[in-house]
């Protein structure tokens, strides 16, 4: 059978749970026509838990509905984008369903970024108008970027009244350079107090007629790790794709009566779609975190009797070690899930000795609105991000021929399916590069190198650019930290190719030890540990001790940043 019929059979369907169908039709609807049928369907079921304050779906819709309001009445038309540099908060979720609601295009922005982030961002995307958090409305005015409007909102505005007298003070360790109190904002003609705008305008969004596969919903970018970061176009049809395969996906989860926790930030297309958009939709109650407050999530998992859980694996590394993970009672979640990283085997394995519960791998992409893989729940499998999810199709091609592989052989992920990207904004060449015809298909080229299993599961092995070349040999950075982090002693570890013109690239790894073995293990013993598990080629040639090492905004190891820094072994 010729390799490209392995991949257009769907090995892995013979594996997807009961329930769960091959394809699912997606309608032909509006993001915000979504919103608006879950908000009638769950009006007075609420949305939202927040610091001790509960929002419901009607409390949501009539924020929405009266910002849109204002948004038109100022000036924003069909077409214009909206930026939101905000925490999650419910002002993000109002925020973002009434740039849609005037048929405006939402382009996250990352709380972490510098004003020179964000200038980047707002130019690149053409955004005129923005919705800010008030701590971070410093650097909106500091980048410079032209703007006709900005919403400013605090996070006290819907906190519980005996909570408000905190106003940032829960933020101060995640947003260090913050003083205590509300931040002085002076007055300008173009800027508003989102709640100013909620009192005034009326519940009345503009008509706006909205073709679900042609407009764009959203325009998240891309982390930059190769040039500039790019943005992504999503269309309503493709974020209507992927809520209506997460509705099925999940065949444990009931409408109406799931509580999920939502602290992976809403700016990332993992938690916007995964969790907020698919949430929402489904009528679940969100309980959301303006940050990542470990001792904070797990009391609140015991409290809201939370039903589903969705992470990042350096997070599950930390919880299994964590002295107050056995607050929650794992095994009574329907689902624990992980994402936007490779999953080491040694995190899941602790993981499940700690807990008792099996941690859900999946894989996706901004370019694929968060999923495209899951592995079928009630049948993981360890070291494999999973199967396509239904309405995607997934092959793997040699990089270089673009002809398809035999499964079992590594080579590039490409997809294709509903969810998949209109292209890249403004970047007609990018988005030429990214896709192709093959098979009567047009693919989506990943960038990731990856295999097939004869079930059809997929297992990652690296980036393409973060291939090593030693000596004419291919090393998968990937296949040296999964056995660094199975070294008892070892917490974290990010492996990079360093340039070499005697053999190309030598293999570095920054290592960082369990707080306890720090001093007592030296790099010759974990060259040892290596040498003992791998090829002679694959061990690193250098080992750097840190107290940290870099992370992107979802704690996802940023090799990018480790090479960016040039330091020479």
């Amino acid at each position: 059978m010729p390799a490209a019929d392995r991949y257009l059979e769907k090995p892995w369907l013979k594996f997807y749970p009961k329930g769960v169908p091959a394809t699912v039709e997606v309608p032909r609807k509006s993001v915000s026509q979504v919103f608006d049928e879950a908000t009638d369907r769950w009006a007075d079921r609420a949305a939202v838990a927040f610091y001790g304050r509960e929002v419901t779906y009607r409390e949501l819709r009539d924020g929405a509905d009266r910002l849109a309001a204002a948004f038109a009445q100022m000036g924003v038309r069909k077409g214009d984008r909206v930026a939101l540099y905000l925490l999650n908060s419910p002002q993000f979720i109002i925020a973002y369903f009434a740039a849609l609601k005037c048929g405006a295009t939402v382009t996250p922005i990352s709380p972490m970024y510098t004003s020179h982030e964000v200038r980047y961002q707002l130019e690149d995307s053409g955004a005129r108008a923005i919705v800010c958090q008030d701590i971070l409305h410093d650097k909106v005015v500091k980048s410079g970027a032209p703007l006709d409007l900005i919403v400013v909102t605090s996070i006290a505005e819907y906190l519980p009244p005996l909570k408000r007298l905190l106003g940032r003070g829960p933020l101060a360790r995640f947003f260090s350079d913050l003083e205590q109190g509300t931040p002085e904002i002076a007055p300008a003609p173009n800027q508003h107090w989102l709640q100013d705008l909620l009192r005034k305008y009326p519940a009345r969004p503009p008509a706006v007629a909205i073709d679900p596969d042609t407009d764009l919903a959203a325009l998240p970018y891309t982390g930059g790790t190769t040039g500039n970061p790019k943005g992504v176009m999503l269309t309503h049809r493709n974020l209507v794709a992927a809520r209506t395969v997460a509705s099925v996906i999940f065949p444990g989860l009931i409408e109406g009566q799931e509580v999920i926790l939502a602290f992976l930030p809403f700016f990332h297309i993992y938690g916007q779609v995964s969790i907020m958009l698919s949430s929402l939709a489904q009528g679940h109650l969100l309980v959301l975190f303006t940050n990542p407050d470990t001792s904070a999530i797990l009391t609140a998992m015991e409290r809201h009797r939370a039903t589903a859980f969705f992470g990042v694996p350096t997070l599950y590394e930390y919880l299994k070690d964590h002295k107050e993970t056995d607050k929650v009672d794992w095994r009574r979640l329907k689902l624990v899930v992980s994402g936007a990283d490779t999953l080491h085997e040694s995190t899941m394995q602790g993981w499940a000795r700690r807990t008792g519960s099996q941690i859900t791998e999946g894989y996706g992409l901004s370019e694929t609105c968060a999923t495209s893989h899951l592995n079928p729940v009630g049948r993981t499998k360890p070291g494999s991000f999973g199967c396509p999810v239904p309405n995607v199709l997934a092959a793997v091609v040699d990089p270089e021929t673009l002809e398809f592989v035999t499964p079992g052989l590594t080579g590039e992920l490409v997809l294709s399916g509903p969810n998949v990207m209109k292209g890249y904004w403004r970047r007609p060449e990018e988005t030429d590069r990214a896709f192709v015809e093959l098979a009567g298909v047009r693919w989506m080229r990943t960038g990731d190198i990856v295999r097939m299993d004869d079930e059809g599961y997929f297992h990652f092995y690296d980036r393409a650019k973060d291939l090593i070349k030693y000596k004419g040999h291919s090393v998968f950075a990937k296949d040296v930290e999964d056995v660094l982090y199975g070294h008892p002693h070892v917490k974290a570890a990010g492996v990079i190719g360093v340039p070499d013109p005697a053999v190309g690239q030598r293999i570095k790894a920054v290592v960082v030890l369990q707080t306890d073995a720090r001093g007592r293990v030296s790099e010759q013993e974990i060259k040892a540990y290596c040498r003992e598990r791998l090829a002679d080629y694959k061990v690193p040639h250098v080992v750097e001790f840190r107290g940290e090492v870099p992370k992107t905004d979802v704690g996802k190891v940023s090799r990018r940043e480790l090479r960016d820094e040039g330091a020479q072994p």
